[in-house]
């Protein structure tokens, strides 16, 4: 890890444990009992994180933004696999293979984090039928996801693909600052750079913000730095190609 990283020198306490949706169901003995276990971390933006500590602490994010990339070594081409929020938790992958797993993670904001050994986080899913009640949906949920991205690369077009990852962002961060009486008519999606968006979408940068600045054009969405507020959301269901309502 870099030498950014820093590591809070305390245990978090079992509230705090309790904010991950896989341990929120536990009875207050068993969490206190597994916060012992745990520490919390904070990662400044743009940390490198060396994959080998992947292999060996188990991961839950408490607050920031962390993209899942891919990159290759020849091309330098890059592309985001899954965009983390509060309540999430890595590596997954490497949790259940105990395998390494090529990924970069970056994360776009300062991050704070609770890890566990990875070892122990494997004993308590063999040990308690209450964690793999909240472990295994999770899972589902994120294989589906990954389903949902690759037939997007090969079945849809860019616009459409851009528009499915608007609308997947739009819940993720709730940042409206406006008129309270005008909050329903505003969706935001913050964090999300022209780049980023671009190696969600498997494209480039020019080919995603000439998409954008269409949809501006049109009264669809306004656009400013990083910040997305979608001013149409009919017509970008539309776009999408979605014929039932929600995501």
């Amino acid at each position: 890890m870099a030498k950014s990283l820093v590591h809070v020198p305390h245990a978090p306490n079992p509230m705090l444990v309790k904010q991950s949706q896989f341990f929120s169901a536990l009875p207050p003995a068993l969490l206190s009992e597994m916060a012992e276990q745990f520490r919390v971390e904070e990662w400044p933006k743009k940390t490198f994180v060396d994959g080998e500590s992947l292999m060996t602490r188990f991961h839950i994010l408490l607050e920031g933004q962390l993209e899942m990339k891919r990159s290759n070594p020849e091309t330098g081409r890059e592309v985001t696999l899954d965009m983390l929020y509060p309540g999430d938790s890595f590596d997954v992958i490497v949790l259940l293979d105990g395998q390494p797993h090529e990924m970069i993670m970056a994360p776009l904001t300062p991050l704070k984090l609770l890890s566990v050994p990875i070892d122990v986080m494997r004993k308590w899913l063999w040990s308690y039928p209450e964690l793999n009640r909240q472990f295994l949906p999770y899972l589902a949920r994120k294989m589906r996801e990954q389903e949902d991205l690759s037939t997007s690369f090969v079945l849809y077009d860019i616009p459409t693909r851009l528009s499915r990852i608007i609308l997947k962002h739009i819940d993720k961060i709730k940042a409206y600052t406006g008129d309270p009486k005008q909050e329903h008519r505003f969706h935001l999606v913050n964090g999300l750079s022209d780049e980023v968006l671009a190696r969600m979408v498997g494209s480039v940068r020019q080919v995603v913000n000439k998409h954008l600045q269409y949809w501006k054009s049109q009264g669809v969405l306004t656009k400013k730095r990083n910040q997305l507020t979608i001013n149409d959301l009919e017509a970008l269901k539309k776009e999408a190609e979605l014929t039932r309502s929600g995501l």
